[in-house]
């Protein structure tokens, strides 16, 4: 996030930065401007293009608080660009009726013009090598990838956006995709109702689409939700099982848990309460590896581990958060690693095979209001990501370490050196996005992550990642 003074309106918005980065301003020290930082009058935030190999924006009608990425034919692991990517998001609308449920596919998500062009150096430079030849300038490089700077640009710019829209009684708190079917999708309701959908029509239509179809995004379509079930009171908690397939658990407000199991003819048998919360359960993630256990995170401060052969009481419980833990993620490549985000903006890990002994193996601070969602990187055991209500999404590496000597050895002298209370396992860092909700990881395109909140969607592939 680069600072720079003069000629900006006072007020005017930042472009989206993605990354803490040094301030400039040529009468004093740099410094490395930090989320929550004051930006003086006459100053403005700009992002650095380079630092991401694609950046796209886009938005429905309504603001999507949740979505999730479905899981598509197009094959994984896929890096060559562009991409194409199908999502499932539900709307927050001004009234209960105008909801919907959008199922969606972005096509021609193309290679930035500065990745283009900086990939472009760097096979020039491969070559160059490989051939023993140095007599090319940097000059000579810069001028050879201008000539196609142009259609990068344009390549850039082509994501398109197909949708079809379900329509949905009430505000969408939640949505998840099944892994095992992933046009089967259940929706949590600001009704107190969970409902599971079969999207196959809508997903069908969508992959034979070449174009976005005229009139598609004013058109809403009436579909029967497979099945419903009711709460006692509204929820956000809600995960399909990557073991069992069709497995479902909800949690709600008043502290209960429920597991749903497919049954025949396209329904489900919805079995009794677990109780042990004694507040609203905010998450759940089930088990990479076990089909019978799940964890939960709750207001009560505390994180919890279930067994569904025993409902009467959860397996282990450890006092995760200084106060309420919204969000959970369960390491499906690590599957003794699990990761909360609370209300004291904080991300800690824990090891399940210590949880009784009650300490993280790493407490990360860094954002300045509460931690909305994690995820751990499916690509990359020891990544995940964070968001926050500081407007801020976050990628950590927990392998990484921080050495002040190799820092201060290849920092240039007008270079920013990071403050000490900024954590080396921080990684990336994107914003430029209002109530930040929400991010998933691809799951078959490698580094690329996708963030919603109440201004839309950003769709990134970070340089670094």
């Amino acid at each position: 996030m680069v600072r720079k003074k003069g000629g900006a309106k006072k007020g005017k918005a930042p472009a989206r930065p993605p990354k803490p980065q040094q301030v400039v301003d040529t009468t004093q020290k740099p410094a490395v401007w930090l989320p929550g930082d004051a930006v003086e009058e006459g100053e403005t935030l700009q992002y650095d293009p380079t630092a991401y190999d694609c950046l796209s924006s886009m938005s429905l009608d309504w603001p999507s608080l949740s979505f999730d990425i479905l899981r598509d034919h197009l094959g994984a692991p896929r890096s060559a660009f562009p991409h194409t990517l199908f999502m499932v998001a539900g709307t927050q609308a001004g009234s209960a009726k105008s909801n919907y449920l959008a199922v969606m596919k972005v096509s021609g998500l193309g290679l930035s013009k500065a990745a283009a062009e900086r990939q472009k150096q760097q096979q020039q430079q491969r070559e160059r090598q490989h051939k023993g030849d140095d007599s090319d300038s940097d000059e000579d490089m810069i001028q050879g990838s201008d000539a196609e700077s142009d259609a990068d640009e344009e390549e850039a710019e082509t994501a398109q956006l197909h949708i079809r829209k379900v329509a949905h009684t009430g505000g969408i708190n939640r949505v998840r995709s099944c892994p095992q079917q992933p046009h089967v999708a259940a929706s949590w309701a600001d009704t107190a109702q969970v409902q599971v959908w079969d999207l196959g029509e809508q997903l069908g239509e969508l992959r034979d689409e070449a174009a976005p179809a005229a009139g598609a995004q004013g058109k809403v379509h009436r579909v029967n939700a497979r099945h419903v079930h009711t709460h006692s009171s509204e929820g956000y908690a809600l995960d399909w099982s990557p073991v069992a397939s069709g497995r479902l658990a909800s949690g709600d407000c008043r502290a209960r848990i429920h597991v749903w199991e497919p049954a025949p003819a396209g329904k489900w048998v919805v079995g009794p309460a677990y109780r042990g919360h004694e507040s609203s359960v905010e998450d759940l993630q089930w088990s990479p590896t076990e089909e019978t256990v799940f964890a939960s995170a709750s207001v009560d401060k505390t994180v919890r581990i279930w067994d569904t052969r025993e409902q009467s009481k959860s397996m282990l419980s450890v006092a995760a958060h200084d106060s309420d833990v919204n969000v959970i993620s369960w390491n499906r490549a690590t599957t003794y690693m699990l990761a909360s985000g609370g209300d004291d903006g904080a991300l800690r890990v824990w090891d399940l095979r210590a949880l009784r002994e009650g300490g993280a193996v790493a407490n990360l601070c860094y954002h300045r209001g509460p931690v909305t969602s994690v995820e751990w990187c499916p690509h990359e055991a020891s990544m995940l990501a964070t968001t926050g209500a500081d407007n801020q999404l976050a990628v950590w590496d927990l392998a990484l370490e921080r050495d002040p000597e190799e820092e201060a050895a290849l920092a240039p002298e007008t270079n920013a050196l990071a403050p000490d209370n900024l954590p080396p396992q921080l990684l990336f860092v994107h914003s430029g996005q209002h109530d930040m909700k929400e991010m998933h990881w691809h799951p078959q395109i490698t580094g690329l992550m996708v963030s919603t909140a109440a201004d839309g969607f950003n769709l990134f592939k970070p340089y670094n990642v």
